[in-house]
């Protein structure tokens, strides 16, 4: 499973279900991008190689390059990166099943600050994930036996979770000194208030006539 996740709001994006595989890549950032704004955010992904060549296929733009004159074969045209597209990697090198170091990448953009380039809340909500979820456990016998029932089940969750489960990383207080938990739909804007289960499995994205 491959899932876009917006740490400060602790809000999942999107998910992708598929192999460790290029067109998969792509389809995430894909669909990621239309729940974002003109303004592109910080990517930081694992060191995987297909996410680089997802983003230069969505977010570059190809350059001709002019002849010399000069002998040889001219330059082949190249996609570069958007001005505005910033992307580092966060590196895990192992030795057997021991972690030897992290390394922080940068890949695309400028002005990137070690500190921004952090992989941890992710991986700490994919132990959520296997922790609420018996589909997407290892060694489970609880699987999905059909990919459809699985992306299903996965977007109900995933709901559930922005908009229905306050988040503890969220704890806000009050001038009263009373502490209130959001949710992560509540952090990034997209709700007032927290829904219960019944506003979930009543809500109609698209609004049909009763006349």
């Amino acid at each position: 499973m491959w899932v876009s996740f917006a740490p400060e709001f602790r809000l999942i994006i999107d998910f992708v279900l598929g192999p460790r595989k290029q067109y998969v890549a792509d389809e995430l950032v894909k669909i990621t991008d239309k729940h974002l704004s003109d303004l592109k955010p910080l990517f930081v992904t694992d060191g995987l190689k297909f996410y680089a060549e997802a983003l230069l296929e969505k977010y570059g733009k190809l350059v001709e390059f002019p002849k010399t004159g000069k002998r040889g074969r001219p330059r082949k045209p190249a996609i570069v990166p958007d001005e505005d597209l910033r992307y580092a990697q966060v590196i895990k090198n192992k030795q057997g099943r021991k972690l030897q170091n992290i390394e922080k990448r940068v890949i695309f953009g400028q002005n990137i600050d070690d500190s921004e380039i952090s992989t941890s809340l992710l991986e700490r909500q994919n132990l959520t994930f296997r922790q609420d979820n018996n589909r997407i456990s290892r060694k489970t016998i609880g699987f999905s036996k059909k990919i459809k029932c699985l992306c299903n089940q996965m977007r109900l969750y995933s709901t559930h979770f922005n908009f229905c489960r306050d988040h503890r990383g969220l704890t806000k207080e009050k001038q009263n000194g009373v502490s209130k938990r959001k949710t992560p739909a509540e952090e990034a804007g997209v709700t007032k208030r927290k829904w219960t289960l019944t506003d979930l499995l009543n809500y109609r994205k698209i609004k049909i006539s009763t006349n």
